[in-house]
C-alpha cells in the first residue's frame, strides 16, 4: 500500500512555470513506477508523463515534449511535475499514480493520488 499526496498547484499566467511535487508514503518508493495525469473540465483523464523506478528513463506526451519534465528523488520520496510554458489549455487537476508494474500510458495503476488544480491564465 502507498499514499501519494500532490501538491504545488495554484494559479499561474500563461508562460510561467509550477512544479508539482508527489510525496509517497508507505512501502517502498523506488518499488514504483510514477506517474502524472491530468483532467481538465468535462474532459477525460489523460496521461502525461511517467517514469521508471529508478528514474533512468521516462516518457512524456508528445503534446507536452519539450514543455513538462518528470523527475524522482527516490531519497525523499517524492516524483515531481516540472511545467514550463503554460498555457491555459493546461488547466486541469494534475494526479499522480503509482504502479508496481513497468512503465504504461494507460491509467492502469494502482495508487492514485487526490490531485491539485492548476489554473493558467490568459
Amino acid at each position: 500500500q502507498v499514499q501519494l499526496v500532490e501538491s504545488g498547484g495554484g494559479l499561474v499566467q500563461a508562460g510561467g512555470s509550477l512544479r508539482l511535487s508527489c510525496a509517497a508514503s508507505g512501502r517502498a518508493f523506488s518499488s514504483y513506477t510514477m506517474g502524472w495525469f491530468r483532467q481538465a473540465p468535462g474532459k477525460e483523464r489523460a496521461f502525461v508523463a511517467t517514469i521508471t523506478r529508478s528514474g533512468a528513463s521516462t516518457i512524456v506526451a508528445d503534446s507536452l515534449k519539450g514543455r513538462f519534465t518528470i523527475s524522482r528523488d527516490n531519497a525523499k520520496n517524492t516524483v515531481y511535475l516540472t511545467m514550463n510554458s503554460l498555457k491555459p489549455e493546461d488547466t486541469a487537476v494534475y494526479y499522480c499514480a503509482a504502479r508496481i508494474r513497468a512503465l504504461t500510458t494507460s491509467d492502469d495503476y494502482d495508487y492514485w493520488g487526490q490531485g491539485t488544480q492548476v489554473t493558467v491564465s490568459s
